[in-house]
């Protein structure tokens, strides 16, 4: 009988291989040079993992799920926003964490997945989409909470969502997080009266 495969090994594998994918890309990614480079073969990655593509979406889903991991905690610890006012600084906090230097690094890769998904949605397609559907589910539950019907909740959520997602991926081109920065918050100005308008459902 073949011995299961080793929980903590397979992490550790994960960690390293999000980390080799970062410094490097997608484009030339081989399993091979991938391998020699972690210390081990590209028939144990198979072993662990399967495919080339299911390594790298499964090694990137687990390292994005920690920002919403963070972020679930802290509105498990404060409590759900009870204001408007009370929700953009949750959506600070969020964005002054995904803008960090150290997240920033990622960035490129991020946008290297979103595009080789739309091509080859097979591949990472879920990765991205995932994502950017975990964060809209939590930012629906919170406009919930301020008393919005849940169209009123899913409109705001993809509305704040999508356009934060946009604004991550743009200083890529002119690395102006300044800029950024004070858009993002110029797009709180424009969306927390419309949230302060909606009246409670009864």
């Amino acid at each position: 009988m073949s011995r299961p495969p080793d929980p903590a090994k397979r992490r550790d594998l994960l960690d390293r291989v999000r980390a080799y994918v970062v410094r490097n890309g997608l484009a030339d990614l081989s399993l091979r040079p991938l391998a020699r480079a972690l210390g081990t073969s590209d028939r144990m990655l198979l072993y662990y993992f399967g495919s080339k593509e299911r390594m790298v979406a499964e090694a990137l889903a687990v390292y994005e799920r920690r920002p919403i991991l963070g972020a679930r905690n802290l509105l498990d610890s404060n409590g759900s926003p009870r204001d408007p006012a009370e929700l953009r600084r949750f959506t600070e906090e969020i964005w002054r964490q995904l803008s960090a230097p150290d997240l920033r690094a990622t960035l490129p890769l991020y946008l290297e997945i979103t595009a080789v998904g739309l091509l080859h949605p097979d591949r990472y397609g879920p990765v991205v989409r995932d994502t950017l559907n975990e964060w809209r589910s939590l930012f629906a539950s919170a406009f919930r909470d301020l008393g919005m019907t849940e169209a009123q909740a899913r409109t705001e959520a993809t509305l704040l969502v999508d356009a934060t997602f946009g604004l991550l991926i743009a200083p890529l081109t002119d690395d102006d997080w300044d800029r950024a920065d004070a858009t993002f918050h110029a797009l709180l100005d424009r969306l927390e009266p419309g949230w302060r308008d909606i009246r409670p459902v009864r």
